[in-house]
Parts: structure tokens; sequence; C-alpha cells
């Protein structure tokens, strides 16, 4: 593994996707516009962002009906070249177009993804850099299964398969973590991204307006504490006519826990600025990082 590199500022932008349907046309063009305003800096108003986000889902509606009918074919192979041009996905190739025009490091969200060798379905992240090359994927690791009596009952294993690895992407400013929505409640998945090197992770996500109130800022604000590191989740913004509401709330927490900038639920863009020296100083202060005791309990991140 290679080391990380330095912490630098940088300017992140969270797309809260909104007026989602049944077109993938229509959201994938939506998806491009709402890039170019959030490159813009919402017409001026923020400095140009380093870094885009997408949330989870950008590209359908959510719901294991609907993962299937929205599936594409990536066939990613982390480390090997990708060719952007024969790519199968719709959806890679409009958003390394978006990253290549704008000049910009693009966290696609995710998307339905079908694997051709095997049929499975996953939910997948995509990553692109400044000359929109395809560098990242991450496949959600822990499929959202829950069952709360008279709220709420959602099962992603009726129609996906989860993923098998952890992932980060390094940039000029950061080494960036990442996950999907369900994986904020392992610990673990960030403890290691962390304890590989990783300074910023990043969640697309999706909670709902049962888990969201409960669980959606304590999780983000315990694992950037956790970990001292920069934490943030980026939600689509709520539509009361789907099947399934979303919390929004699209937030960015520093490695003090404090929140630098979140949402409301509608449609919109977050912009927040990473201080490094925030960082720096919650790990100088709070040492935490030196004083793990892995003569007491095993380094999670060993083996991998």
């Amino acid at each position: 593994m290679s080391s990380a590199p330095h912490l630098k500022p940088f300017n992140l932008a969270l797309i809260q996707l909104g007026h989602l349907g049944k077109d993938k046309d229509a959201n994938l063009s939506h998806a491009s516009d709402m890039i170019a305003r959030a490159v813009s800096g919402d017409g001026g108003l923020h400095p140009k962002p380093d870094l885009v986000v997408l949330p989870e889902c950008f590209n359908s509606l959510y719901g294991h009906l609907q993962f299937p009918i929205y599936a594409e074919s990536i066939g990613y192979t982390p480390g090997q070249p990708y060719d952007i041009a024969s790519s199968q996905s719709q959806s890679v190739k409009v958003l390394s177009a978006a990253a290549k025009r704008h000049g910009v490091w693009l966290l696609g969200g995710s998307i339905p993804e079908r694997e051709k060798s095997s049929g499975k379905l996953y939910n997948t992240t995509t990553v692109y850099s400044p000359q929109g090359e395809l560098v990242a994927i991450h496949r959600k690791v822990h499929l959202f299964d829950i069952d709360i009596p008279g709220k709420i009952k959602f099962k992603e294993s009726e129609s996906l398969s989860a993923g098998n690895t952890l992932n980060y992407f390094d940039t000029e400013f950061a080494r960036i973590g990442l996950g999907i929505c369900y994986d904020v409640r392992f610990p673990e998945l960030a403890m290691t991204a962390a304890r590989k090197g990783c300074q910023v992770l990043i969640y697309p996500s999706a909670f709902n307006t049962t888990t969201g109130p409960l669980h959606w800022e304590l999780l983000q604000r315990a694992r950037a504490v956790d970990n001292q590191v920069f934490f943030s989740m980026c939600s689509p913004a709520r539509d009361l006519e789907q099947d399934y509401h979303a919390w929004g709330h699209s937030m960015v927490v520093d490695p003090m826990g404090k929140v630098l900038a979140e949402a409301n639920h509608e449609e919109t863009i977050v912009f927040a600025q990473i201080d490094p020296k925030v960082l720096e100083e919650a790990r100088a202060g709070i040492p935490v990082t030196t004083q793990r005791r892995f003569d007491v309990y095993p380094d999670v991140s060993n083996g991998l």
C-alpha cells in the first residue's frame, strides 16, 4: 500500500439531488445539470469545488424491485485501465464526461450494477478523476435489511448481493474512503479505512424518514470522532410522491464531531471547505490514533 497524500485544504460539494423519476435519461441529464451548477459554486456564491458528490441511487428510483430494471454493467477491475468509450454503462459515460468537462473529481453517488459474469446485482459507487478516468468503485458491503414493526421494512438482499472489498482513492489533496449508506452502521469499515490512511470518508446514502431522525447525524459524528477524520454522507432530496422517502440532510462533519454543513430535505447543494488544521489539532490534542492498545485488542485493518 502506498503512503497517503498529505491532507491539503479543498472544497467539497454535495448534490442533494431531487426530481428523480422512472426516466433514466432524464435523471442523468438532471444530474449533469446539477454537477454544472455545483462546479459554478452555485452561480459564484461559493468557490469551485475540487470534489463533487452525488447521492445513493441517483440515476433511478430506489427500491429492491427497481434495482434490476436500472442495473448497468460496468466491468471495472481495480488496478487495470478502463476504456470509457467502450463501457456498457450509460451512467459511467455521463459521469466521466462531466468530470472531464468541468475538470473536477467526481464521486458518482451509486447506481445498480449488474456483474456480467455472474448476473449478480450490486449497489455500486464510481469515482472519476478530473481527466474523466474511472479510478475506483465501491460495492455496498452491508445490505440494508431492516424491519421496524409499524414503521419500515426493507430488504435490499431480495435483489442485491453484497460487496466484499474496502475501497478508497487518492487525490492530490486527500485519501478518501468509500462506503454506501448502511455501511455507516458498521464502525469496522470506517476504522479500517482510517487505519489505511484515509483522512476523509464519504458515503452516498439514502436514509429514510424513520431511521434519519434517529441516527443520521449521530452515526456520522460518531464515525468522525472515532477515527478523527472528516465524514460526509450525501442523500437524495425527499420526494413524498415516491414509495421511498429519503431523509435528506446531506452533511459534512469534522474530526471533532462538529457539523460543518447540512442541508434540509429539499434539492440543494451543500458546500464545505475542508481544513487540515482541524484534523491535525484533533489528533494532537486527543491522540487516540497513537494510544490504541493493539496488545489488548487486534488491529481491525490487519490482513486487508
